[in-house]
């Protein structure tokens, strides 16, 4: 009689084992690696596909930027001038910095670090800002590489003129490969993710003025534009934007604005033009 009573209770107690044990194999570091890559590219793709879902204000947002690129693009001619100016005052380390930081192989160098310090850690909020930085470095990487080909712009130091073209191109032309700049894309893609872990604005600030230092040595040594620059600096926005919010369904720790909110304000009068970015 025993043993009847007891044989319903084993049966009743071994879901109860069986999902421990699932849990538990859930959570080892393999499983969480697996995991977390899967999202990397999820946040690619999401990012990639989001035009096919736009609405109203995502399309006045993508007009504002051409229009902001366009304005850019008729001075840039005098703002390269004006960067020379003073080029030889910049001290030799930040020009350095500028030119290594958004290189490629240093870029996945530190994202992959702040990554694996997450994954061995344990620490999830800190697995989750790795992902965003290797997706979002990698979705912006991958599009100024298509775009350099497509577009073809020349480099200053070119010197051709900012106005000069040879597009359409299987392999990267030399010194026709300006717009978009890959270093300050990849430059401020990390200090906006990074800075979306603190509310202090002050905080805030900083980062973003150390992720645009790259963009701007880049334009002092004659390798961008500045229209390549501002236009390379808000896509990567709106690319980590788009690839946190795929995050945000993935992961329970989350940070920043629930909205996300990205909004423009263009204005002009007499001898004056604006262009404002609030995020």
């Amino acid at each position: 009689m025993k043993s009847l009573i007891c044989l319903p209770l084993f049966l009743l107690a071994l879901p109860i084992f069986g999902q421990d044990s699932l849990e538990v194999k859930e959570k080892n570091m393999w499983n969480h690696f697996t995991y977390d890559m899967g999202n990397v590219f999820g946040g690619i793709g999401h990012s990639y596909s989001r035009p096919l879902h736009w609405e109203g204000d995502d399309w006045a947002n993508l007009g504002y930027m051409t229009a902001g690129t366009l304005l850019l693009f008729a001075v840039d001619g005098e703002i390269n001038d004006w960067t020379q100016g003073f080029k030889e005052d910049v001290p030799d380390f930040i020009m350095d910095y500028g030119h290594k930081y958004g290189n490629p192989n240093n870029n996945y160098m530190i994202t992959g670090g702040v990554y694996l310090t997450g994954l061995f850690t344990k620490n999830e909020k800190l697995r989750r800002t790795g992902v965003l930085l290797i997706a979002s470095a990698s979705a912006g990487g991958l599009l100024q590489q298509v775009s350099k080909r497509i577009v073809g712009r020349a480099r200053p130091k070119a010197e051709v003129g900012h106005a000069t073209f040879d597009p359409l191109h299987l392999d990267r032309v030399y010194n026709y490969d300006s717009f978009p700049s890959g270093h300050a894309m990849l430059a401020f893609s990390n200090a906006y993710v990074i800075a979306k872990q603190f509310d202090s604005p002050w905080i805030k600030g900083g980062l973003y003025a150390i992720g645009l230092v790259p963009g701007m040595i880049r334009v002092m040594d004659d390798f961008h534009w500045f229209s390549d620059v501002a236009f390379s600096t808000v896509l990567s926005i709106f690319i980590v934007e788009s690839i946190d919010r795929y995050l945000d369904s993935k992961y329970d720790q989350k940070y920043g604005d629930p909205k996300k909110n990205v909004s423009w304000n263009l204005s002009f009068g007499p001898n004056r033009m604006g262009l404002s970015l609030h995020f």
